[in-house]
């Protein structure tokens, strides 16, 4: 490889939108790099079959909506080093021969991939000496699943401590695992209180009352019209925001529902928006699903999270964390939502008590670090790091 700047490249997979906003904020701190020549970001999708595609994508999406205890299921069963990766890999290999050609025809000096089917494609073409590539993969969840777990491979980025522990425990090398934390916008920030204010005034909200906003995801899944209608039991006046995502239907049924809410409190409906920094710099509490994006988002804001309706498998392990580090508390039961609001909003301290854990979670400059690191060490001819694949007994 003799360019005369870097060439990156960066893989995720549409699988939700978590792995391909991770890819976007590297290839925003790549490009940034004066050391860099050219930065390619791609979905692994794109580059497979329409079926192999629904697969991934569409398949994943209708289990969440529809069968969430066999996704919860099928996570914990999977969870086992190398029980599964030689199904996968031969599934995989089948179906992303364009993958492949477009990878070696890049050519790249630094290959980085947001979700774990690129990364076991290139780490096994690394492995049987048909690909020379630097290999680094981003767990884009604060958990670790088997399924992450490459054969071949140059650094891991992940987001906890404990995670990197739990790595060494199954054989990784210590020395080729970073705690970086999960790649995010750097317009996801710490606000002061007189910034949060303008903020408010800026999205047309009241700047001295508090907000709620509540996320719907991207794709607007989740039970958002039952928690607006418990949050109508709120005594405290308050402004709530929820984000209705792709979901128009969705965004209707609510505006229809806010319209029925008490004078004492304000309902907004926002659609698919860019804008989600600027709504979490104005919250005060975040209702919603604690994907790993999303919680990465609002420690960055230092915006204490009340977790609804976690998915099992990734989201309820992301919950566990959350509640264990005192950024967030949860709903087990609708019925119960506004107490639970209410009770934080009237006391001050312990809201910024996990504001600031919040804060102490963050990694707001996750993907400058990956970045960084990851430059440095084209300097050093570091060799792959070739595991023992034999599954544990």
């Amino acid at each position: 490889m003799a360019h005369q700047g870097k060439r990156i490249l960066i893989l995720s997979a549409s699988a939700g939108t978590g792995h391909v906003i991770a890819a976007n904020a590297l290839e925003k701190a790549f490009k940034g790099m004066p050391d860099v020549s050219e930065v390619r970001s791609m979905d692994a999708l794109d580059y497979t079959n329409r079926l192999f595609q629904n697969f991934y994508s569409k398949l994943y999406t209708q289990l969440v909506a529809k069968a969430p205890t066999f996704l919860g299921w099928w996570y914990k069963t999977s969870d086992e080093p190398w029980k599964t990766d030689k199904m996968r890999l031969m599934l995989d290999r089948l179906n992303t021969a364009p993958l492949l050609k477009e990878i070696t025809a890049f050519d790249a000096d630094i290959t980085v991939c947001t979700h774990f089917l690129p990364a076991e494609l290139i780490s096994y073409l690394i492995s049987e000496k048909q690909l020379q590539a630097r290999l680094s993969i981003v767990v884009t969840d604060l958990d670790f699943h088997a399924m992450w777990l490459s054969r071949a491979f140059h650094r891991y980025f992940v987001a906890l401590e404990e995670t990197k522990v739990h790595l060494q425990k199954l054989g990784l090398p210590g020395d080729r695992i970073t705690v970086s934390g999960i790649p995010i916008d750097p317009a996801f920030r710490e606000h002061t209180a007189a910034e949060q204010r303008e903020m408010r005034r800026e999205l047309g909200l009241d700047p001295e009352l508090p907000v709620i906003l509540i996320s719907a995801g991207a794709l607007g899944a989740s039970p958002a019209e039952i928690v607006l209608e418990e949050l109508f039991d709120l005594k405290v006046p308050v402004q709530i925001v929820l984000l209705a995502g792709q979901n128009e239907a969705l965004k209707r049924e609510l505006e229809e529902l806010g319209a029925k809410a008490p004078s004492t409190i304000k309902v907004t409906v926002v659609g698919y928006t860019r804008e989600m920094h600027r709504y979490m710099a104005a919250a005060t509490l975040l209702i919603g699903k604690p994907g790993g994006l999303t919680i990465s988002e609002a420690m960055a804001c230092g915006l204490p999270m009340v977790i609804i309706s976690p998915i099992p498998g990734q989201e309820e392990r992301n919950s566990d964390q959350l509640l264990e580090k005192g950024m967030a508390i949860k709903c087990n039961e609708f019925t119960t939502l506004s107490y639970k609001v209410e009770q934080l909003l009237e006391n001050p301290e312990r809201l910024e008590l996990m504001r600031s854990k919040a804060l102490g979670l963050a990694h707001p400059e996750a993907a400058l670090v990956i970045a960084r690191t990851l430059l440095e060490e084209t300097n050093h001819s570091q060799p792959a790091v070739e595991l023992d694949t034999t599954p544990l007994s």
